[in-house]
């Protein structure tokens, strides 16, 4: 044991940062739920040290203090968990200024809200001001890495890309592709959406923490000669991601079968254009069949669970136990702005209220495991985010599971830990979010 660390300690060869707190994380993937108290690592005193934005070691301060070398940082959060941070599958950056719009179902909410908002952006500066604003918003809720859609215009994405690139981010995101069903002014070409996209992926898919991601906005806004060259740029770039929104409201779900007859579903249109696969989210999915989830499972295709959002527009309950019995792989996601809070804590405690609705229950673990190792899962990036494995990058969060008066109180006659992580899904906000680091570097503090 003691030559193992004094190994350890010669391995170590940059600055240091120790961080001291209670550490809460999941030992991996997890396919079902029940075995999840299995899978939780809590350490009451636990220890993470960080070198060059990745994960050197991890376990109790007991055994790990003499590893932190004489001239390390230590960064002492005791009486706070240390969890990874969360992952948001999809949200929307132009639409954070409509968040909390009031009074429409999902196509009329589009037209009424989301589209004149999004002419806005074809102005750079303005959506290199909005950037700035959005990724605040993410980081003092505790997301530290989202699948975003920008606007059809393709300054938006540069936009957001440099100011995450500045933050040293990890972020994936894309232009919006449509070429129909939209005002003149957000609308592409099937020409001009593979070759704005194509420069897009070019200058930033894999730059520092960067992803691209191929964006249809849904199937009614984008012709089938649109959805083609989108077919041509997945097989020409296939570690892209591709995302765009299925099977969300009733009368989506009509529209799309007015405008694809020959397609036997929503899904079956994406996946008539190979638009499914392992690097592809589907948002919402409350309205699929059997035979989509089939489709589903053996393309490896995932889903972006929108609980809040669902709520807020009337769309109905997304069947959580049925995608997992089918072996689909779900994140959690805000969908902001028709989500009302970049909160993955309030987004939780929507999420539970839709299991109840569907006589389902969502245990605690179950819900962070969603949001930080599931979601990771869901987006292909569990050998690199999602836990405290050491080697993944340093992006973890310091909750304060006493913000308020009332959470204290909570929090004071919990008997278990699990007591305490539901207080923090059902109770939870952004006030709980003390620190936020990313790529180990503590990026936001509560004030």
């Amino acid at each position: 044991m003691a030559q193992a660390m004094n190994n350890l300690n010669k391995a170590f060869t940059g600055a240091i940062k120790a961080i001291r707190g209670e550490l809460l994380d999941f030992k991996g993937v997890v396919s079902n739920p029940e075995l999840l108290p299995e899978n939780v690592r809590h350490v009451e005193d636990g220890l993470l040290l960080v070198e060059e934005g990745r994960i050197k070691w991890r376990g109790s301060w007991e055994e790990g203090k003499n590893l932190i070398p004489a001239d390390a940082q230590v960064y002492d959060y005791r009486g706070k968990f240390i969890m990874p941070g969360f992952i948001d599958t999809h949200v929307h950056f132009p639409q954070l200024e409509i968040i909390g719009s009031y009074g429409e179902q999902l196509l009329e909410w589009l037209n009424t809200y989301t589209f004149p908002t999004e002419l806005k952006y074809s102005r750079k500066e303005y959506a290199r001001e909005m950037a700035g604003i959005f990724l605040k918003e993410l980081l003092r809720n505790g997301t530290t890495t989202a699948l975003t859609f920008c606007t059809v215009h393709p300054q938006s994405a540069e936009a957001l890309f440099e100011e995450a690139d500045r933050l040293n981010m990890r972020l994936i995101a894309g232009k919006v592709m449509m070429d129909r069903h939209a005002p003149e002014g957000l609308l592409d070409t099937p020409e001009t959406a593979y070759s704005e996209s194509k420069a897009l992926i070019e200058k930033w898919h894999n730059h520092n923490r960067l992803s691209y991601v191929l964006l249809p906005r849904f199937a009614p806004t984008s012709t089938p000669e649109q959805l083609e060259q989108i077919m041509h740029l997945k097989e020409e770039y296939p570690d892209c991601y591709l995302q765009t929104h299925l099977a969300e409201n009733q009368n989506e779900c009509a529209w799309v079968k007015d405008l694809f007859p020959e397609q036997r579903s929503y899904l079956d249109v994406y996946h008539h254009y190979k638009l499914t696969g392992r690097r592809s989210t589907f948002a919402h999915c409350i309205h699929l069949d059997e035979e989509d989830y089939r489709c589903m499972e053996e393309t490896e295709s995932g889903i972006a669970f929108c609980p809040t959002s669902n709520m807020f527009l009337g769309s109905g309950l997304f069947p959580l136990r049925q995608a997992q019995a089918s072996n689909v792989r779900v994140g959690l996601a805000t969908d902001v702005g028709a989500g009302t809070s970049f909160s993955m804590l309030q987004t939780l405690n929507e999420a539970y209220k839709v299991m109840q609705l569907q006589g389902e229950k969502l245990p605690p673990y179950e819900g962070f495991y969603l949001a930080t190792m599931g979601s990771a899962h869901s987006l292909d990036l569990d050998d690199r985010l999602g836990n405290f494995d050491e080697g993944k990058e340093a992006d973890f969060i310091v909750l304060d599971p006493a913000a308020t008066s009332l959470q204290q109180l909570r929090r004071d006659n919990s008997r278990t830990l699990e007591e305490q992580l539901f207080v923090l899904m059902t109770l939870g906000d952004d006030r709980n979010i003390y620190r936020t680091w990313v790529n180990g570097t503590p990026v936001h503090e509560r004030n």
